[in-house]
């Protein structure tokens, strides 16, 4: 009897492993896949362009002209502000909310961010351009022209039309994006650390800071940076709530008031219009360039995590 129920032990350990084994394998066909039906399908302009294609400024498709520099560098910019924003206010309402606010206060707001979490992107980009575009002309652009714009290196940033849309406020609505996300991981994370381990640190005479910061911190520094990462992946590929608000302009300005575009956007804005077999090419290539980068942001953070 004893020995039937080993077998059967080991029969059922088998055929978990085996089918762990393929769904690992299924996930990696499945990106091979894609990529190689990316390239298939930008081929006609990545043969026609080259290398240029990820260089070159130029978006004519009434001439057949295609580059993907002002793309991927309203991709970068636009997620690089929603980071640059979202990572510090995220931790520290996380930090609030895990660690000093009280109870009747902390659950119901935490539930209100998971909610805000699971929010459609196109309601975000509907906002954004109904709501917060307007009153981000009338107030901060207005002030930001007035008062930023004599300034030495920065000021060149806002000066630009005060028109509402534009590079700074994709960053900003990707931010209120991507901000629910990176709160509720660092709160759960905070909220695996025992209660020992806070006693202990208080008990040698730390300060409440002197705990978050030297004890706690340190402790989910790999969930922290693993939630920034997760926050910067959906900043990159998000398309609709970008597209209300960045403005579809195919150029590169040093003003972040500036209408820009964005590779995702770019496509979705374009593919229905897109007529000629060049023209779909070179949004196939920029969904390609996407894909890349990606890939390329996300393994330099994993490096950064395992160092």
């Amino acid at each position: 009897m004893l020995s039937t129920t080993n077998a059967r032990a080991v029969d059922g350990d088998s055929i978990f492993q085996r089918l762990s084994f393929s769904s690992a394998i299924l996930i990696l066909l499945v990106l091979i896949g894609i990529l190689i039906s990316l390239i298939d399908g930008g081929w006609q302009a990545l043969s026609e362009f080259g290398p240029g294609f990820v260089f070159s400024n130029e978006w004519d498709p009434v001439g057949s002209q295609f580059g993907a520099a002002s793309a991927i560098y309203g991709t970068l910019v636009s997620s690089l502000i929603a980071i640059v924003i979202a990572i510090p206010a995220g931790l520290g309402t996380a930090i609030f909310l895990a660690e000093l606010a009280p109870r009747w206060i902390s659950k119901p707001v935490g539930m209100a961010i998971e909610l805000l979490a699971a929010v459609p992107s196109i309601i975000y980009g509907m906002w954004g351009l109904f709501v917060f575009a307007p009153w981000f002309s009338e107030g901060f652009q207005f002030w930001a022209l007035e008062n930023l714009v004599g300034l030495p290196v920065i000021g060149a940033w806002f000066d630009g039309p005060p028109i509402g849309i534009g590079l700074l406020t994709a960053g900003l609505i990707l931010s209120f994006m991507i901000l629910p996300i990176i709160t509720a991981l660092t709160r759960d994370a905070l909220q695996t650390i025992p209660n020992v381990v806070r006693e202990a640190a208080y008990g040698v005479g730390a300060t409440p800071f002197e705990v978050i910061t030297r004890v706690l911190l340190p402790s989910i520094r790999n969930a922290a940076v693993g939630a920034g990462i997760l926050g910067l992946g959906r900043a990159l590929g998000e398309t609709m709530a970008v597209a209300f608000v960045i403005g579809g302009a195919n150029r590169i300005e040093t003003s972040l008031f500036m209408p820009a575009s964005s590779i995702s956007s770019t496509i979705a804005q374009q593919f229905n219009e897109a007529t000629n077999e060049m023209h779909i090419s070179a949004l196939i290539s920029l969904g390609l360039v996407l894909f890349v980068l990606t890939f390329l942001v996300m393994g330099v953070a994993r490096l950064l995590l395992k160092k």
